[in-house]
């Protein structure tokens, strides 16, 4: 982006976080549900499942964090198809602002939203007694894909916010989103699962992205999941945000 392109970048992203701080309450809502199974996992489910030794609450994190993405960026589709049909985003399109920057404003709001409820999750999971010995670098690295993995599904959000006809078609596509972990190795590990489960499960994205936070977490060699990781984000970002980008400038002529 040129430097124009980022001054408006800048201006509406500030508008959205401000819309943020007026309803606090979002993120707030956000991190609930997520807390509440995590509750529910570590104190109904959790003496059932054998996870080799491991604290329950050390092996389920990974899974909440990425519940906690997938259940916040229904907001960013809900603000961009309220901006959409309410007019605001003509208005922005009659001034000489780069076209994508009404779109990155959401983006980048629903990176500092998501990032919040984040460490909202991760607070209250150390109270139910999680612990990690990773080190700083483990602690960036997982920063860094959560980041990473919040880009990549808000892009899904952005292309959900754009393409809707009503405002709960805008949020609801969040749902199949929040439902995926629940396949993969983010509860249970997946020797667990019967064989067509089972392959589904590891050939998913969730579980490599569970895995490889679960080990840098727990100071382990994540191996070769790192990097199946860093390419299934990648490019649901890329091709995401190739989708949205072109239903914008269709749907703004």
């Amino acid at each position: 982006m040129t430097t124009h392109a980022l001054t408006d970048t800048a201006v509406l992203t500030g508008r959205s976080l401000r819309h943020i701080l007026r309803s606090p309450d979002t993120i707030v809502t956000t991190a609930i549900m997520p807390i509440a199974m995590m509750l529910l996992f570590v104190f109904v489910f959790g003496g059932a499942i054998d996870t080799g030794g491991t604290a329950y609450v050390d092996y389920l994190l990974p899974g909440i964090l990425l519940v906690t993405v997938a259940s916040g960026i229904a907001y960013t589709a809900y603000r961009l198809f309220l901006d959409m049909k309410g007019g605001i985003v003509d208005r922005f399109r009659s001034m000489p602002i780069a076209a994508t920057s009404v779109l990155w404003g959401h983006v980048l709001t629903s990176l500092v939203a998501n990032a919040v409820s984040l460490a909202l999750v991760v607070g209250v999971a150390l109270l139910l007694g999680f612990r990690s010995g990773a080190s700083v670098v483990a602690w960036l690295g997982v920063a860094g894909i959560l980041m990473l993995f919040t880009l990549a599904l808000t892009w899904i959000a952005v292309i959900a916010g754009l393409a809707a006809k009503t405002i709960d078609g805008a949020s609801a596509f969040s749902y199949p989103l929040i439902f995926l972990p629940f396949v993969s190795s983010a509860f249970v590990p997946t020797a667990t699962m019967p064989g067509p489960v089972r392959w589904f499960a590891e050939n998913q994205p969730v579980t490599s992205i569970v895995d490889t936070i679960r080990a840098l977490l727990a100071q382990q060699p994540a191996g070769g999941q790192i990097w199946i990781a860093l390419a299934w984000c990648l490019a649901i970002l890329v091709v995401a945000a190739a989708i949205a980008v072109a239903l914008f400038r269709r749907s703004v002529r």
